[in-house]
């Protein structure tokens, strides 16, 4: 399965990316491995997540949601919170 995920980083920025393993993905973030942007802003917690059969569906729908505004991203991890 592949996901794509939102992590609420220490300073209250959003950061969304993609995975096959949420759980291990944010280990990573959280131990300073996963990317340069959360790297400064531990921890992060996960606060929404969506799963898709296909790698090509989920890079696509982490792209949408990277084009939201915050206002949107946060209306969408208020409908489903499910880390």
């Amino acid at each position: 399965m592949h996901h794509v995920y939102i992590l609420k980083c220490n300073d209250g920025t959003l950061y969304t990316g993609y995975t096959t393993d949420v759980k291990r993905r944010v280990r990573e973030h959280n131990e300073g491995k996963a990317s340069k942007y959360t790297r400064s802003r531990l921890p992060v917690h996960c606060v929404y997540t969506e799963e898709y059969q296909g790698k090509s569906e989920a890079l696509k729908r982490e792209q949408e949601i990277k084009k939201l505004s915050r206002p949107q991203k946060l209306a969408i991890i208020s409908l489903r919170k499910n880390c």
